[in-house]
């Protein structure tokens, strides 16, 4: 009875493992809608910000986006626990994969059904991301910054697809540890690492191009991210001693020199909130805007709550303190609240910044009115 309660609850977790990145991923579709809607009744105006045309997609159809996510992601989870807890093993190993395989051919649908302009858009940024050949454009950096929050789900989708591909999903051939696709693998913190180098070379690339010494500072914040991922995963791999009198106590260093810096860049540079500012009007006021606009508590709770949260991100980053799924689901989903708080405030940023430039932009130097019908035309989609 005791081995058929361990069972359980190990196909339990890699049912989890399976549909949690999907579930990661809708959550922040969602929150997503829920930025733009509130862009969309500020004065910030998200479409400059973001260099888009009129053909974008609305808060509301974000939502509709994620509405069908919330219906297929957990309708697919639950027949594959139903399945196999009926003796269907064969029919519960092929939902996932059918379902994967199925967003991964929604998404690089090459006909025009399925919001095309806007899935070219998103492919098109995560392509500039990866190989940054370019100068780099706010959304690239915003996106890649974005998934820097989402490394844990690069890394189950990684182990999802390993399994996939080896023939263990509903199967116990992955439950040893050691397995290629155990929890011990070295995959594990590459594709951790692999949204941090990204924006690690994004800063490198901008200081290329402007020559300013501050993307060396971002940089280098980035890249205090290399050893938490990689010291955490050395226990796997080194004597029991050595982890404890070596490696842990470098790993616990490198997790508060990473978690303060974030913390620190977080408010000076990317939200700039060294002296109090407002958070963005609203076009017609309400309680809700009357709640936010003017506040300092709002500050003080987004300070706070970004430093507690910077600190427990290092949780989710470090291999040897994975093992509660449930813990680490909760952590993941926290940080991307976190991030979702984070949009508002870097947005409003970057719009101060736009705003600033353009009152004091000289009119000689205005753009006429076929200059702006040139610009227009180069508008990316």
């Amino acid at each position: 009875m005791r081995m058929n309660s361990d069972l359980r609850d190990l196909f339990l977790y890699e049912a989890f493992l399976y549909y949690n990145p999907l579930l990661l991923v809708t959550m922040m579709v969602w929150l997503w809608g829920v930025c733009l809607w509130v862009f969309s009744q500020s004065t910030i105006s998200y479409v400059k910000i973001f260099d888009i045309d009129q053909n974008h997609l609305t808060h509301r159809e974000i939502w509709k986006c994620s509405t069908w996510l919330t219906i297929i992601v957990p309708t697919s989870m639950t027949a594959y626990l139903y399945l196999y807890s009926h003796g269907e093993v064969s029919l519960a190993a092929s939902q996932p994969v059918i379902l994967y395989i199925a967003f991964a051919l929604v998404l690089v649908f090459p006909f025009d059904i399925f919001y095309l302009s806007s899935r070219y858009f998103f492919l098109k940024t995560l392509w500039r991301i990866a190989f940054p050949l370019q100068p780099i454009s706010f959304p690239d950096f915003f996106l890649a910054d974005i998934l820097t929050s989402m490394a844990k789900v690069f890394s189950d989708l990684e182990r999802s697809a390993c399994r996939m591909l080896h023939n263990q999903v509903a199967t116990i051939a992955w439950f040893e540890a050691d397995s290629i696709c155990g929890s011990h693998s070295v995959a594990i913190p590459l594709v951790l690492v692999i949204p941090y180098i990204w924006r690690l070379m994004q800063c490198l690339r901008q200081y290329k191009d402007t020559k300013e010494k501050t993307t060396l500072f971002n940089a280098l914040k980035y890249s205090t991210a290399v050893p938490v991922i990689f010291l955490s995963a050395l226990k796997y791999h080194v004597l029991p001693d050595r982890w404890t009198y070596v490696y842990h106590p470098l790993w616990l260093i490198s997790s508060f020199v990473n978690s303060l810096y974030s913390f620190y860049w977080d408010v000076t540079r990317d939200w700039d909130l060294s002296v109090f500012t407002r958070i963005f009007k609203f076009n017609k006021p309400s309680w809700w805007s009357d709640l936010l606009y003017g506040q300092n508590w709002v500050y003080y709770w987004v300070i706070g709550s970004n430093l507690i949260l910077r600190c427990t991100w290092t949780y989710k980053l470090s291999a040897h303190l994975r093992h509660n799924y449930l813990t680490v689901f909760t952590i993941t989903t926290l940080e991307m609240l976190r991030r979702f708080q984070w949009i508002f405030f870097r947005v409003e940023n970057e719009w101060n910044k736009i705003s600033k430039s353009s009152i004091q932009l000289p009119m000689t130097d205005m753009p006429n009115e076929d200059e702006k019908l040139v610009d227009l035309s180069d508008h990316t989609v």
